[in-house]
């Protein structure tokens, strides 16, 4: 974990990396595998998509943690992000703009087609305490993910 925070050129929080212990990336279960939203995005009305997370270092050929540097450029995004998740035209991160690189980041939607962006939760452990199910969601809103 310290040479990928080294890699990164960040210290990654701890909450994500008890995560990262427990299972380094994959699929998200479904309990978890969306994160509310007070307003609407390209995604859905009231939540962005969580089905997968990026782990630390290669798997299966999947993108990881320490891809962030090149997607973050490939894709156009600020920085200093680590991406957790996403597929190009949107992305959850570790935002480390305002906190710098030894701070605590928040996490935020990007959405390179719109060029938005969506502050979600002010650190990862907040985050993660907010995720939920999204059919639960769906139902909420009447429309269905492509998950």
């Amino acid at each position: 974990m310290q040479d990928a925070e080294r890699q990164l050129g960040v210290r990654l929080p701890a909450s994500l990396l008890e995560i990262l212990r427990v299972q380094n990336g994959g699929l998200v279960a479904e309990l978890w595998n969306a994160f509310p939203t007070d307003v609407p995005t390209s995604w859905s009305e009231n939540h962005v998509p969580l089905d997968d997370m990026m782990g630390i270092g290669r798997h299966d050929g999947q993108p990881s943690l320490l891809d962030s540097g090149y997607l973050v450029e490939e894709w156009g995004l600020p920085s200093p992000l680590v991406l957790l998740s996403g597929d190009g035209h949107c992305w959850i991160a570790l935002d480390y703009r305002t906190c710098g690189e030894r701070g605590e980041p928040s996490v935020t939607w990007f959405d390179v087609d719109t060029d938005t962006e969506l502050p979600l939760a002010t650190d990862f452990q907040t985050f993660v305490e907010r995720l939920a199910a999204a059919a639960s969601l769906d139902d909420a809103d009447g429309s269905r993910s492509a998950s």
